[in-house]
């Protein structure tokens, strides 16, 4: 029989992305980056500048199943083109990297989605590219914002934040962040996925390898970490998306998971990991061991 700690660690190799999973994350980036470059070159009115991998595929947080990929695919102003044609038209922007991409590729179906192009794929991740220009002579990066106009993003920023946050806290950060998400995805899926790992790099100073503990400190202090805001300091606080229910129903959520986990650390405690690792099972889902 395994214990609680062993069930912990076989249970983040399960929802970590496999070998051959890793290599189509980089497999569809490496395509899709030819893809744009076949669609815009260099003498195109809309030249690719570069495209890089970013969100949770980027920050190792990614957790299974994969099902999308998010690049940042930046184009150069050329001729200004930005202020001619797209500053008051976002959507007109998408439209012209889709159709771009529908003349070069074999994929069957590609769509706007919000504020990114999506190439969906028969097998594997889609991939969601967010398509964007640098800001003249500011931070930053113009992003469609999905009802014609545009925001401010900078991927980079926060994936130096994170790194920066990690070597503070430790390695065992990036485990922690795979944990809440999978708890996240087994109790509603309530929180957007950037905003928990934002929640968990920002609260704890250190993690240590006992990630039992570690998630019972995550459900002890959860609810006063709600409100963080975006590392990059372009979109505020990331919890507006959160109405008045949903966070009545997220504080109730952490205390039953605070008291469960403090009852599976008490049952692991007194040698008894069949009681234990049944109560982490409740809180992380039927692919925890038994």
């Amino acid at each position: 029989m395994s214990t609680t700690a062993q069930a912990f660690l076989a249970f983040l190799e399960t929802i970590s992305p496999t070998d051959s999973q890793q290599q189509d994350i980089t497999n569809k980036r490496n395509a899709t980056e030819k893809y744009l470059r076949e669609a815009f070159p260099p003498s195109s009115t809309l030249p690719l500048k570069r495209v890089i991998l970013i969100g949770s595929a980027d920050r190792n947080t990614i957790v299974r199943p994969v099902n999308d990929v998010d690049v940042l695919a930046e184009f150069i102003d050329k001729d200004r083109i930005f202020d001619r044609q797209y500053r008051r038209d976002s959507g007109a922007f998408l439209s012209r990297i889709r159709t771009g991409l529908n003349a070069k590729t074999s994929i069957k179906k590609i769509g706007t989605r919000g504020q990114a192009v999506r190439l969906f794929y028969v097998n594997g991740a889609h991939v969601d590219i967010a398509p964007v220009f640098k800001w003249d002579n500011t931070v930053g990066y113009g992003l469609p914002k999905g009802d014609g106009g545009w925001m401010t993003t900078d991927p980079e920023v926060q994936a130096t934040w994170y790194s920066q946050r990690r070597a503070a806290a430790g390695a065992s950060l990036t485990q922690m962040c795979k944990l809440v998400r999978r708890w996240n995805g087994v109790h509603s899926h309530r929180f957007e996925s950037f905003h928990l790992e934002v929640m968990v790099a920002s609260m704890f100073k250190s993690i240590s390898s006992n990630y039992r503990s570690a998630m019972q400190c995550f459900f002890d202090w959860g609810p006063n970490w709600i409100g963080v805001s975006d590392p990059a300091g372009h979109s505020g606080r990331l919890d507006e998306y959160l109405t008045r229910d949903a966070l009545t129903a997220i504080r109730s959520r952490f205390a039953e998971a605070l008291e469960r986990s403090k009852k599976a650390i008490a049952a692991e405690e007194r040698g008894d990991h069949v009681e234990a690792k049944r109560l982490w099972r409740i809180e992380l889902g039927d692919e925890f061991p038994a």
